[in-house]
């Protein structure tokens, strides 16, 4: 099995991106599989090609990106992406796009394919705090999230697909307000690995209510 595990490039004024820092810990083998590390531009019109290329040339069973959610306090799984471009800031080339499709022909939205319930659950399993999340925002990480997925559901079809989000690195809050939440690299690794060892064991997923296994 390979699985392309993808972290975009620094945005919004910050030195270093945690997503993909993380995603460089990962070893090259979990569960078996062969992980294959990509980083991604945090741009609405090129995020989704990157991967695509990625995808072309690796031809992996699971595409799993990664990206930042700056005021979370732990590592959450995405449920949905939506069709739906709306920045608050602009990209890292200025493209700021308001109320306007992913894809026109696209659903509305698309779940993941990955097993959330799953990969929440064992991460927990292993000390790590981890959550359900059922909103991607509408910036480039629900962007690239729904437009993979798209790519699954429509061109690629025996691709597995999701998006996880990932807090803030230790070292991004040190001038931040007292109280912002923040992660480890090496915890946010760890809960990577754990979340791709759950995709690698689990083809279909555990039933859960809010994020709760049982």
């Amino acid at each position: 099995m390979k699985i392309l595990v993808t972290g975009f490039d620094p945005f919004g004024g910050e030195a270093v991106n945690p997503a993909f820092e993380a995603v460089k810990l990962l070893p090259d083998e979990i569960a078996g599989a062969e992980i294959i590390k990509l980083e991604i531009p945090t741009v609405f019109s090129k995020s989704g090609p990157a991967v695509e290329a990625g995808i072309n040339e690796h031809h992996p069973d699971v595409v799993i990106n990664v990206g930042q959610a700056g005021g979370r306090s732990c590592v959450t799984i995405e449920k949905v992406g939506i069709n739906l471009a709306e920045a608050r800031i602009p990209d890292n080339a200025g493209e700021q796009p308001c109320g306007e499709p992913l894809q026109s022909d696209g659903e509305p939205a698309y779940y993941a394919t990955i097993p959330v319930n799953a990969i929440v659950k064992n991460v927990r399993e292993h000390g790590i705090p981890c959550h359900v999340s059922y909103t991607a925002g509408t910036y480039v990480c629900n962007c690239v999230m729904y437009n993979v997925l798209h790519m699954a559901a429509t061109k690629y079809p025996n691709i597995r697909a999701g998006f996880i989000h990932v807090p803030f690195a230790a070292e991004q809050v040190v001038e931040k307000p007292n109280g912002t939440p923040f992660m480890s690299l090496e915890m946010i690794a760890d809960s990577l690995k754990y979340a791709i060892e759950a995709t690698v064991n689990n083809t279909e997923d555990i039933k859960s209510i809010s994020g709760e296994t049982h």
